[in-house]
């Protein structure tokens, strides 16, 4: 049984720009980078849809994992994403949804999937997610959108993915059913829709500045990420500085498409949060010297970025409100202005306790 939505070929399927190699950060994570591939792969602009990004903040233990939410992608794209009831063996469902002309994202383990040779494949089990394409059950073959492109497996790694009789002990992974219907024609998005998605985002984001928060956090886990060694500091820098600095970068890309879309002054903000998506890069350098022993001083690394992420975010924040204002929106929905990351001063003073001179 074969079934083909996309009708895409890995080897000449070239990734948005957004993963270019031109990027400070070319991968994000395995949620958002899927989703970029997906809108581009249908025809669409998936810049027009990061306005999630300037709601971002800080959770307690980690910079808040992002993604295209089900409102922008219904919204601004047409296309509905709700999880599936997997009862059976989900190589029945692939095949059935994409006959049907839906795509199947899932959880997977990275451990048998090609694209992440050197790195997780048959080597470390970690939990991703993909998007199946097409699937072709007697050549025992999968396409599938995984981080920045196109790929295929077969073979051992399909049964390992997709097993025809999975194990009645091992629980099968969530999975979502995206619906493509109803979705909008290919081609530019409606700057109106993308500018309210922005307003709303804004007027919901997290009191104070999440990099603050970030940095006290960083205190924190100093201690332990020294006991643990390199391998616990690379889980952490992905759920902390990676995550901020890719945040950051595609809010920058998306602050200056809402300036070419007519929202003036939002590109203001973009070199601001540019500056972020470095500062973090180098943040997290830092703390890998400061995993082994060197002296890193945090008030150092992250008094500046922090400055950045409020000036950014406070320029982008400005623009839209005067933008919804101009359209004459009703107040309720509207981004606050002049964002509370501005009105936040840096608490930390140079001391011994905030360095990392162990």
């Amino acid at each position: 049984m074969r079934a083909d939505v996309f009708g895409l070929d890995p080897v000449r399927y070239r990734p948005h720009r957004l993963h270019g190699v031109d990027r400070i950060w070319s991968e994000t994570n395995c949620a958002a980078d899927l989703w970029i591939e997906a809108l581009h792969a249908l025809g669409y602009d998936p810049v027009a849809g990061l306005s999630f990004t300037l709601a971002s903040g800080f959770d307690g233990d980690q910079w808040r994992m992002f993604t295209y939410p089900q409102e922008t992608l219904s919204s601004l794209y047409g296309i509905e994403a709700d999880e599936l009831n997997v009862w059976r063996p989900l190589r029945e469902h692939v095949v059935e949804q994409l006959a049907l002309g839906n795509l199947v994202a899932f959880d997977a383990d990275a451990w048998c999937l090609p694209d992440t040779a050197g790195l997780t494949y048959r080597r470390v089990h970690q939990k991703t997610t993909l998007m199946v394409t097409s699937i072709d059950t007697e050549r025992r073959s999968l396409r599938y959108l995984h981080n920045a492109g196109c790929y295929e497996l077969r073979g051992e790694d399909f049964e390992t993915l997709l097993p025809e009789t999975p194990a009645p002990d091992v629980l099968p992974p969530y999975t979502l059913q995206v619906r493509l219907g109803r979705r909008r024609p290919p081609g530019a998005t409606d700057p109106a829709v993308a500018i309210r998605l922005a307003a709303a985002h804004l007027s919901r984001r997290a009191q104070g500045n999440p990099v603050i928060q970030m940095a006290e956090r960083v205190l924190h886990d100093l201690d332990r990420l020294q006991r643990e060694g390199l391998d616990a500091f690379h889980r952490w820098a992905f759920g902390t500085l990676r995550q901020c600095g890719a945040n950051a970068e595609l809010a920058a890309s998306f602050a200056t498409w809402l300036e070419a879309a007519g929202v003036a002054g939002a590109s203001d903000g973009a070199a601001a949060l540019e500056t972020v998506a470095i500062e973090a890069k180098a943040a997290q350098m830092a703390m890998a010297r400061a995993v082994r022993g060197r002296a890193v001083d945090v008030d150092v690394l992250f008094a500046p970025l922090a400055a950045s992420w409020a000036a950014g975010i406070g320029a982008v924040s400005d623009a839209v409100s005067a933008a919804v204002g101009a359209a004459g929106t009703s107040r309720r929905g509207r981004p606050r202005r002049g964002g509370d990351e501005r009105a936040t001063r840096w608490p930390f003073e140079p001391s011994n306790s905030s360095k990392a001179d162990r």
